[in-house]
């Protein structure tokens, strides 16, 4: 049996530099294997960043749309409110136009000493049987007193007829302003019950309920109303 012959110096560096080729070899599989790994993490963590960032991208988009949509209705919904407001306005104006000119108008009745005689008439009738009292007192203006005693005696007459009774009319002496309109203002039971017959009271009375027609006479009927009496 023969002894192992020690390796001299060139073989122990050969020997050595294999060793380190070999080592060398797996150190640099090592190192690409770290590389593709840490390559594959960097593209997935990277894919997951662009994700999200586009993710952010997208909501903070889709929040301006809709801030900008809702800017959009509010900015519409002033614009049909401001519109709507001044045709309104200008529709009230037209009204107020003409209820001053039917004022104007009602104040010239009494040029008409006929017509105004025929009123005061009519118009004491209407407040008597209102009142349904047999001592009346009469109101009216200064410049009236004599018509009014003169339609008294025939609305007596005709109250008469009707209820065979005739009420005390007396004209009170607290006239109502010249500048008024004309017409009267009837009390019973020593003022504690009135009957408002002036022509501007009638007046009153008469916009409060045509209001409706008048303005369908003036504008039309309302596109938003659906069903009409």
């Amino acid at each position: 049996m023969s002894t192992p012959r020690p390796l001299d110096d060139a073989e122990v560096y050969n020997e050595m530099q294999k060793m380190v080729a070999f080592i060398k070899q797996e150190a640099l599989e090592k190192a690409r294997e770290i590389k593709v790994k840490a390559d594959e993490e960097f593209n997935i963590e990277k894919a997951k960043i662009v994700r999200q960032d586009s993710l952010n991208i997208e909501s903070v988009f889709e929040r301006k749309i809709k801030q900008a949509e809702v800017q959009k209705r509010i900015a519409q919904s002033n614009h049909v409110n401001k519109t709507r407001l001044r045709i309104l306005q200008e529709r009230q104006q037209v009204l107020d136009n003409l209820f001053e000119e039917v004022d104007r108008r009602i104040h010239d009745i009494s040029q008409d000493n006929d017509a105004y005689a025929a009123l005061i008439e009519g118009l004491i009738l209407q407040g008597a049987y209102s009142l349904m009292e047999k001592d009346v007192s009469i109101r009216c203006r200064e410049q009236d007193v004599d018509q009014v005693k003169t339609a008294i005696d025939n609305v007596a007459e005709k109250y008469n007829e009707f209820l065979k009774y005739r009420p005390n009319f007396t004209v009170s002496e607290d006239y109502l302003p010249s500048s008024s309109a004309g017409g009267v203002i009837m009390s019973g039971l020593k003022g504690k019950i009135t009957v408002d017959n002036t022509l501007t009271a009638r007046l009153d009375i008469a916009k409060e309920d045509m209001l409706p027609q008048i303005r369908v006479a003036l504008f039309g009927h309302s596109p938003n109303r659906a069903f009409f009496n």
